[in-house]
């Protein structure tokens, strides 16, 4: 559904994306991650036609985005990270004039508002101005406008940006649904939504893509197994540096509560180092509250991809 080749494109100054390369199946849900300022936005907005590249090739089921932009565009729908709605408009009123303007026949034009609103949860507020709703049916709003002329594919940058969690909630449970019948490139920065919502990864970082794969096969590679939390009281033993000597312990973060320690341990892919803190505790007398592994999530491997120290790592 997507191709992107060596795609690169340089303001004044600077390069904010460089050579990019990847795919998207028909019916995937790509989640595309990176830190403010890494090129997510860049890729996306030169993806849905709203500016040119540098050098390089794109396409949308087939048709370049540059020579052929019409044909792309008719293809998909665009969420921009600041949806850009019409205040004064009623949210019927809006969407009916969006569809008519992404060429929804006549005829059908009622049926899709109506599909719309029913699936983005819009038919209490259809009736009034948008300028007078709240964060949360803006964004709503926003995500039906991109869908209103059932395209192919939908790119949308930050779809849950300002929302509380239950409609954090929500827009993940409807991204799921749009998942079935629609291809999805998806730009968040809530990586727990990545892992519960995402069949593939794109990590970008200083204009390149440095991971792209699974959730489950970006954890398997990660350097860092996640960690071990250590809570004790350690007495006149300066904990950290003991712990720092257990082969294949990487850092120690140390934390105080109410007396206690908390030590939060990084460690080599693939150990399991308590049986040895266990040792640790019982041969310096430490009294232990808690020895737990915590298990690697996608945080910790964007954390370690896009680390300034770790930049460069392949993965």
């Amino acid at each position: 559904m997507i191709k992107v080749e060596n795609l690169t494109k340089r303001y004044a100054g600077q390069t904010a994306i460089r050579d990019l390369n990847f795919e998207v199946g028909q019916g995937e849900i790509m989640g595309f991650l990176g830190p403010n300022g890494a090129g997510k936005t860049t890729t996306m907005r030169i993806l849905a036609g709203f500016m040119p590249a540098t050098s390089g090739r794109a396409s949308i089921a087939g048709f370049d985005v540059f020579e052929r932009s019409l044909q792309a565009r008719s293809r998909l729908g665009y969420m921009p990270e600041n949806v850009p709605l019409y205040n004064d408009m009623r949210v019927t009123e809006y969407l009916d004039y969006r569809a008519a303007l992404k060429g929804v026949p006549h005829r059908r034009i009622a049926e899709r508002v109506g599909d719309v609103k029913e699936l983005c949860g819009l038919r209490e507020v259809e009736r009034k101005l948008i300028g007078t709703l709240s964060k949360g049916y803006r964004q709503r709003v926003g995500l039906a406008d991109a869908l209103v002329s059932d395209p192919d594919l939908l790119i949308l940058d930050e779809p849950t940006i300002g929302l509380d969690p239950n409609q954090i909630r929500q827009v993940r449970e409807l991204i799921k649904n749009l998942g079935k019948q629609h291809t999805i490139l998806l730009s968040t920065h809530i990586l727990p939504e990545v892992e519960m919502t995402c069949s593939r990864v794109i990590i970008i970082h200083k204009g390149r893509i440095e991971a792209c794969d699974t959730p489950e096969n970006l954890l398997g590679q990660i350097r860092q197994a996640g960690g071990v939390v250590v809570e004790a009281k350690t007495g006149k033993d300066d904990g950290a540096e003991e712990l720092k000597k257990i082969s294949g312990v990487r850092e120690v973060i140390t934390d105080h509560d109410e007396g206690w320690q908390i030590f939060s341990l990084r460690v080599e892919s693939g150990l399991d180092v308590r049986e040895e803190i266990f040792r640790l505790a019982a041969d310096r007398k430490w009294t232990l509250r808690e020895l737990s592994q915590r298990r690697a999530t996608l945080e910790d491997v964007f954390v370690e991809i896009t680390h300034s120290d770790q930049a460069e790592m392949p993965i």
